[in-house]
Protein backbone atom coordinates (compact mmCIF):
# COMPACT_ATOMS: atom_id res chain seq x y z
CA UNK A 1 0.00 0.00 0.00
CA UNK A 2 1.27 3.64 -0.64
CA UNK A 3 2.65 5.30 2.01
CA UNK A 4 1.55 8.88 3.64
CA UNK A 5 4.36 11.17 2.68
CA UNK A 6 6.62 11.83 5.50
CA UNK A 7 5.97 14.03 8.34
CA UNK A 8 7.88 17.16 8.98
CA UNK A 9 7.82 19.46 12.22
CA UNK A 10 6.04 23.10 12.26
CA UNK A 11 9.81 24.87 12.25
CA UNK A 12 10.97 22.84 9.34
CA UNK A 13 7.77 23.42 7.48
CA UNK A 14 7.95 27.52 8.49
CA UNK A 15 11.55 27.14 6.86
CA UNK A 16 11.00 25.35 3.67
CA UNK A 17 7.47 28.11 3.61
CA UNK A 18 9.57 30.64 3.89
CA UNK A 19 12.41 29.73 1.53
CA UNK A 20 9.58 29.00 -0.73
CA UNK A 21 6.87 31.97 -0.67
CA UNK A 22 9.27 34.49 0.95
CA UNK A 23 7.30 36.93 3.57
CA UNK A 24 4.14 34.76 4.45
CA UNK A 25 1.30 35.93 5.96
CA UNK A 26 -1.95 34.61 7.08
CA UNK A 27 -4.99 36.64 5.67
CA UNK A 28 -5.82 38.93 8.85
CA UNK A 29 -2.67 39.76 10.07
CA UNK A 30 -0.41 43.39 9.46
CA UNK A 31 1.21 42.36 6.19
CA UNK A 32 4.60 42.74 7.96
CA UNK A 33 3.95 40.02 10.48
CA UNK A 34 6.21 36.94 9.52
CA UNK A 35 4.50 33.51 10.55
CA UNK A 36 7.86 32.58 12.08
CA UNK A 37 6.97 35.36 14.56
CA UNK A 38 3.51 34.47 14.84
CA UNK A 39 1.91 32.15 16.79
CA UNK A 40 -0.21 29.76 15.08
CA UNK A 41 -3.66 28.16 15.59
CA UNK A 42 -1.60 24.48 15.42
CA UNK A 43 -1.74 22.89 18.81
CA UNK A 44 -3.44 19.42 18.79
CA UNK A 45 -6.58 21.02 20.17
CA UNK A 46 -6.56 23.67 17.58
CA UNK A 47 -5.20 22.13 14.40
CA UNK A 48 -7.94 21.65 11.75
CA UNK A 49 -7.87 21.27 7.74
CA UNK A 50 -8.76 24.74 7.36
CA UNK A 51 -5.55 26.19 9.90
CA UNK A 52 -3.77 23.73 7.33
CA UNK A 53 -5.19 24.63 4.21
CA UNK A 54 -4.44 28.32 5.58
CA UNK A 55 -0.75 27.31 5.60
CA UNK A 56 -0.85 25.43 2.33
CA UNK A 57 -1.68 28.35 1.16
CA UNK A 58 0.18 31.23 2.68
CA UNK A 59 3.36 28.71 1.02
CA UNK A 60 2.71 28.54 -2.34
CA UNK A 61 4.78 30.23 -4.66
CA UNK A 62 3.18 32.82 -7.26
CA UNK A 63 3.46 29.78 -10.29
CA UNK A 64 1.92 27.66 -7.90
CA UNK A 65 -0.71 30.02 -6.74
CA UNK A 66 -1.85 30.45 -10.74
CA UNK A 67 -2.45 27.10 -11.11
CA UNK A 68 -4.54 26.10 -7.94
CA UNK A 69 -6.34 29.15 -6.50
CA UNK A 70 -9.26 30.77 -7.95
CA UNK A 71 -11.75 33.30 -6.54
CA UNK A 72 -14.63 32.23 -4.28
CA UNK A 73 -17.13 32.56 -7.38
CA UNK A 74 -14.92 31.26 -10.02
CA UNK A 75 -17.00 29.36 -12.68
CA UNK A 76 -15.17 26.87 -14.92
CA UNK A 77 -15.17 26.73 -18.28
CA UNK A 78 -15.83 22.93 -18.19
CA UNK A 79 -17.51 22.13 -14.38
CA UNK A 80 -18.93 25.36 -13.83
CA UNK A 81 -19.02 27.43 -10.00
CA UNK A 82 -16.10 24.92 -8.65
CA UNK A 83 -17.01 25.28 -5.34
CA UNK A 84 -19.95 23.58 -5.65
CA UNK A 85 -19.19 20.87 -8.16
CA UNK A 86 -18.94 17.26 -7.49
CA UNK A 87 -18.19 14.13 -10.23
CA UNK A 88 -17.17 10.68 -9.24
CA UNK A 89 -13.43 10.86 -11.75
CA UNK A 90 -12.38 14.54 -12.21
CA UNK A 91 -9.55 17.36 -11.34
CA UNK A 92 -10.38 20.64 -10.69
CA UNK A 93 -6.75 21.80 -11.35
CA UNK A 94 -4.21 20.26 -13.37
CA UNK A 95 -1.11 19.65 -11.16
CA UNK A 96 -0.91 16.18 -9.65
CA UNK A 97 -0.74 16.19 -5.61
CA UNK A 98 2.38 13.66 -5.40
CA UNK A 99 4.38 15.44 -8.63
CA UNK A 100 7.39 17.80 -8.43
CA UNK A 101 5.08 20.40 -8.57
CA UNK A 102 4.41 20.99 -4.75
CA UNK A 103 7.57 20.22 -2.16
CA UNK A 104 7.36 17.37 0.09
CA UNK A 105 6.49 19.48 2.78
CA UNK A 106 3.52 20.97 0.64
CA UNK A 107 2.74 17.32 -0.24
CA UNK A 108 2.37 16.70 3.69
CA UNK A 109 0.54 19.51 4.12
CA UNK A 110 -2.10 18.03 1.68
CA UNK A 111 -2.29 14.90 3.36
CA UNK A 112 -2.59 15.74 6.52
CA UNK A 113 -5.65 18.18 5.81
CA UNK A 114 -6.98 14.78 4.35
CA UNK A 115 -6.60 13.01 7.47
CA UNK A 116 -8.15 15.92 9.35
CA UNK A 117 -11.49 15.85 7.31
CA UNK A 118 -11.83 11.79 7.78
CA UNK A 119 -11.74 9.60 11.13
CA UNK A 120 -8.71 7.80 12.00
CA UNK A 121 -10.38 4.63 12.15
CA UNK A 122 -11.00 5.32 8.72
CA UNK A 123 -7.63 6.22 7.15
CA UNK A 124 -6.54 2.50 6.49
CA UNK A 125 -10.02 2.12 4.43
CA UNK A 126 -9.84 5.51 2.34
CA UNK A 127 -5.98 4.41 2.02
CA UNK A 128 -7.16 0.90 0.58
CA UNK A 129 -9.71 2.78 -1.63
CA UNK A 130 -7.22 5.35 -3.25
CA UNK A 131 -4.35 2.43 -3.77
CA UNK A 132 -6.94 0.56 -5.35
CA UNK A 133 -8.54 3.25 -7.52
CA UNK A 134 -5.05 5.53 -8.07
CA UNK A 135 -2.46 3.60 -7.02
CA UNK A 136 -2.32 5.59 -4.11
CA UNK A 137 -2.82 8.68 -2.03
CA UNK A 138 -1.65 12.11 -4.22
CA UNK A 139 -1.76 10.20 -7.70
CA UNK A 140 -4.36 11.70 -10.08
CA UNK A 141 -5.50 13.67 -7.69
CA UNK A 142 -5.00 17.48 -7.48
CA UNK A 143 -6.62 20.47 -5.37
CA UNK A 144 -8.13 24.20 -5.68
CA UNK A 145 -8.10 26.55 -3.07
CA UNK A 146 -10.92 28.92 -3.73
CA UNK A 147 -11.20 31.93 -2.48
CA UNK A 148 -8.90 33.78 0.38
CA UNK A 149 -8.20 32.87 3.73
CA UNK A 150 -10.23 34.33 6.28
CA UNK A 151 -12.15 36.63 3.99
CA UNK A 152 -15.01 34.45 5.79
CA UNK A 153 -15.22 32.59 2.03
CA UNK A 154 -12.31 30.23 1.44
CA UNK A 155 -12.89 26.44 0.29
CA UNK A 156 -10.13 23.65 0.33
CA UNK A 157 -11.03 21.29 -2.67
CA UNK A 158 -9.42 17.63 -3.20
CA UNK A 159 -10.42 15.96 -6.58
CA UNK A 160 -9.68 12.50 -8.33
CA UNK A 161 -10.98 9.34 -9.18
CA UNK A 162 -13.76 8.29 -6.79
CA UNK A 163 -13.35 11.58 -4.33
CA UNK A 164 -14.75 15.08 -3.82
CA UNK A 165 -14.14 16.54 -0.72
CA UNK A 166 -13.80 19.88 0.56
CA UNK A 167 -13.80 21.60 3.93
CA UNK A 168 -14.54 25.49 4.07
CA UNK A 169 -14.75 26.57 8.10
CA UNK A 170 -18.33 27.34 7.52
CA UNK A 171 -18.04 29.78 4.84
CA UNK A 172 -20.74 28.07 3.26
CA UNK A 173 -22.71 28.67 6.40
CA UNK A 174 -25.69 26.89 5.78
CA UNK A 175 -24.50 23.49 3.59
CA UNK A 176 -22.88 20.44 5.62
CA UNK A 177 -19.43 19.07 4.32
CA UNK A 178 -18.43 22.81 2.62
CA UNK A 179 -21.03 21.48 -0.63
CA UNK A 180 -21.89 18.07 -2.31
CA UNK A 181 -19.09 14.99 -1.85
CA UNK A 182 -18.73 12.16 -3.70
CA UNK A 183 -16.86 8.79 -2.27
CA UNK A 184 -16.47 5.67 -3.99
CA UNK A 185 -14.32 2.67 -4.87
CA UNK A 186 -13.73 -0.42 -7.35
CA UNK A 187 -12.50 -2.80 -5.94
CA UNK A 188 -10.16 -5.12 -7.65
CA UNK A 189 -12.58 -5.03 -11.22
CA UNK A 190 -15.20 -2.33 -12.47
CA UNK A 191 -17.76 -5.16 -12.10
CA UNK A 192 -17.43 -5.82 -8.53
CA UNK A 193 -20.17 -8.88 -8.84
CA UNK A 194 -23.12 -9.20 -5.91
CA UNK A 195 -20.71 -9.52 -2.88
CA UNK A 196 -19.12 -6.46 -3.17
CA UNK A 197 -16.01 -8.37 -2.12
CA UNK A 198 -13.00 -5.99 -0.70
CA UNK A 199 -15.12 -2.90 -0.48
CA UNK A 200 -14.85 -0.37 2.49
CA UNK A 201 -18.14 1.40 1.90
CA UNK A 202 -20.08 -2.16 0.96
CA UNK A 203 -20.64 -2.15 4.66
CA UNK A 204 -23.17 0.85 4.43
CA UNK A 205 -25.47 -1.07 1.88
CA UNK A 206 -25.44 -3.71 4.23
CA UNK A 207 -26.86 -1.55 6.71
CA UNK A 208 -29.37 -0.20 4.50
CA UNK A 209 -30.67 -3.57 3.52
CA UNK A 210 -30.97 -4.46 7.07
CA UNK A 211 -34.03 -2.03 7.36
CA UNK A 212 -35.07 -3.16 4.10
CA UNK A 213 -35.61 -6.43 5.71
CA UNK A 214 -37.19 -5.34 8.95
CA UNK A 215 -40.11 -3.71 6.36
CA UNK A 216 -43.61 -5.85 6.01
CA UNK A 217 -44.92 -6.14 2.83
CA UNK A 218 -46.95 -2.75 2.45
CA UNK A 219 -43.85 -0.88 3.55
CA UNK A 220 -41.54 -2.82 0.78
CA UNK A 221 -44.13 -1.63 -1.65
CA UNK A 222 -43.71 1.62 -1.46
CA UNK A 223 -40.04 1.74 -0.34
CA UNK A 224 -39.00 -0.54 -3.87
CA UNK A 225 -39.41 1.64 -6.99
CA UNK A 226 -38.13 -0.36 -10.81
CA UNK A 227 -35.78 2.48 -12.17
CA UNK A 228 -32.34 4.00 -10.45
CA UNK A 229 -32.48 8.37 -11.07
CA UNK A 230 -29.19 9.56 -12.62
CA UNK A 231 -26.36 9.05 -10.03
CA UNK A 232 -25.48 12.71 -9.93
CA UNK A 233 -29.21 13.85 -9.92
CA UNK A 234 -28.74 15.14 -6.43
CA UNK A 235 -30.18 19.10 -6.31
CA UNK A 236 -32.37 19.50 -4.16
CA UNK A 237 -36.55 18.91 -4.69
CA UNK A 238 -38.13 20.19 -1.04
CA UNK A 239 -41.31 18.63 -0.01
CA UNK A 240 -42.23 17.59 -3.85
CA UNK A 241 -44.68 14.68 -3.80
CA UNK A 242 -42.55 13.16 -6.64
CA UNK A 243 -40.12 11.98 -4.76
CA UNK A 244 -40.29 7.98 -4.67
CA UNK A 245 -40.16 5.49 -1.41
CA UNK A 246 -41.31 5.38 1.84
CA UNK A 247 -41.82 8.28 3.93
CA UNK A 248 -39.99 7.76 7.26
CA UNK A 249 -42.82 8.58 9.30
CA UNK A 250 -44.28 5.25 8.31
CA UNK A 251 -41.72 3.14 9.84
CA UNK A 252 -42.45 2.07 13.14
CA UNK A 253 -40.18 2.63 16.23
CA UNK A 254 -37.86 0.12 16.09
CA UNK A 255 -37.56 0.29 12.11
CA UNK A 256 -37.11 3.77 12.70
CA UNK A 257 -34.47 3.28 15.49
CA UNK A 258 -32.87 1.45 12.65
CA UNK A 259 -32.48 3.88 10.30
CA UNK A 260 -31.04 6.18 12.63
CA UNK A 261 -28.58 4.10 13.05
CA UNK A 262 -27.78 3.60 9.32
CA UNK A 263 -27.39 7.49 9.30
CA UNK A 264 -24.81 7.39 11.76
CA UNK A 265 -23.07 4.32 10.24
CA UNK A 266 -23.05 6.94 6.98
CA UNK A 267 -21.65 10.06 8.95
CA UNK A 268 -19.15 7.76 10.71
CA UNK A 269 -15.82 8.08 8.11
CA UNK A 270 -16.36 11.98 8.85
CA UNK A 271 -14.57 14.33 11.30
CA UNK A 272 -17.07 15.28 13.91
CA UNK A 273 -17.81 19.03 12.87
CA UNK A 274 -18.74 17.83 9.89
CA UNK A 275 -21.09 14.99 10.85
CA UNK A 276 -22.47 17.61 13.58
CA UNK A 277 -23.18 19.69 11.09
CA UNK A 278 -25.04 17.27 8.67
CA UNK A 279 -27.38 16.86 11.73
CA UNK A 280 -28.28 20.20 12.14
CA UNK A 281 -29.04 21.04 8.77
CA UNK A 282 -31.36 17.40 9.30
CA UNK A 283 -33.12 18.65 11.68
CA UNK A 284 -33.70 21.94 10.35
CA UNK A 285 -35.46 20.66 7.55
CA UNK A 286 -37.83 18.41 9.82
CA UNK A 287 -35.15 15.18 10.76
CA UNK A 288 -35.37 12.00 9.11
CA UNK A 289 -39.18 11.82 9.60
CA UNK A 290 -39.08 14.64 6.78
CA UNK A 291 -36.92 11.80 4.66
CA UNK A 292 -38.09 9.03 2.54
CA UNK A 293 -35.84 5.71 1.23
CA UNK A 294 -35.92 4.38 -1.37
CA UNK A 295 -34.39 1.25 -3.21
CA UNK A 296 -34.46 0.18 -6.90
CA UNK A 297 -34.75 -2.58 -9.06
CA UNK A 298 -32.66 -1.83 -11.63
CA UNK A 299 -29.30 -2.09 -11.13
CA UNK A 300 -29.31 -5.67 -8.05
CA UNK A 301 -26.51 -7.69 -9.34
CA UNK A 302 -26.66 -10.96 -9.18
CA UNK A 303 -31.02 -10.40 -9.27
CA UNK A 304 -30.12 -11.83 -5.52
CA UNK A 305 -32.53 -9.27 -3.78
CA UNK A 306 -29.53 -7.45 -2.05
CA UNK A 307 -30.23 -3.74 -3.03
CA UNK A 308 -26.81 -2.47 -4.12
CA UNK A 309 -28.72 1.06 -5.32
CA UNK A 310 -30.70 2.97 -2.88
CA UNK A 311 -30.96 6.03 -1.72
CA UNK A 312 -31.98 8.25 1.14
CA UNK A 313 -33.90 11.84 0.48
CA UNK A 314 -35.13 14.90 2.22
CA UNK A 315 -35.91 17.92 1.60
CA UNK A 316 -32.45 19.28 1.29
CA UNK A 317 -30.50 15.99 1.76
CA UNK A 318 -29.48 13.15 -0.64
CA UNK A 319 -27.27 10.24 -0.30
CA UNK A 320 -27.56 8.55 -3.49
CA UNK A 321 -25.73 4.82 -3.44
CA UNK A 322 -24.87 3.39 -5.99
CA UNK A 323 -23.91 -0.08 -5.89
CA UNK A 324 -23.81 -1.39 -9.69
CA UNK A 325 -21.10 -2.30 -11.11
CA UNK A 326 -18.95 -1.20 -8.34
CA UNK A 327 -19.85 1.82 -5.23
CA UNK A 328 -20.36 5.28 -5.94
CA UNK A 329 -22.03 7.39 -3.43
CA UNK A 330 -23.41 11.34 -3.79
CA UNK A 331 -23.65 13.53 -0.47
CA UNK A 332 -25.75 16.62 -1.17
CA UNK A 333 -26.83 18.27 2.21
CA UNK A 334 -28.15 22.05 3.75
CA UNK A 335 -30.49 22.88 6.33
CA UNK A 336 -33.11 24.67 3.26
CA UNK A 337 -33.71 23.63 -0.39
CA UNK A 338 -33.68 27.25 -1.01
CA UNK A 339 -29.65 26.48 -1.42
CA UNK A 340 -28.23 26.60 -4.62
CA UNK A 341 -25.85 24.19 -6.13
CA UNK A 342 -24.87 22.95 -9.69
CA UNK A 343 -24.99 19.21 -8.47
Amino acid sequence: MHKPFIGLSRRDFLAQAATTAGVLTLSGLPPSTSLAETPLPLTVEKKSSETLAQLLHASLSPKQREAVCVPWDHIHPKFGLLRTRVANNWNATEPDVASNFFTKDQQQLIRDIFEHLIEPEWHQRFDKQLEDDTGGFGHAQSIALIGEPGSGAFQFLLTGRHMTLRCDGDSSAHVAFGGPIFYGHDAGGFNEGPDHSGNVFWSQATAANGVYKMLDGRQRGMALVNKLPRENAIAFRGKSVDIPGIPLTELSADQRAEMGRVLGLLLEPFRTSDREKARQCLTLQGGLEACRLTFYREGDLGNDGVWDCWRLEGPSLVWHYRGAPHVHVWVNIADSPDIATNA
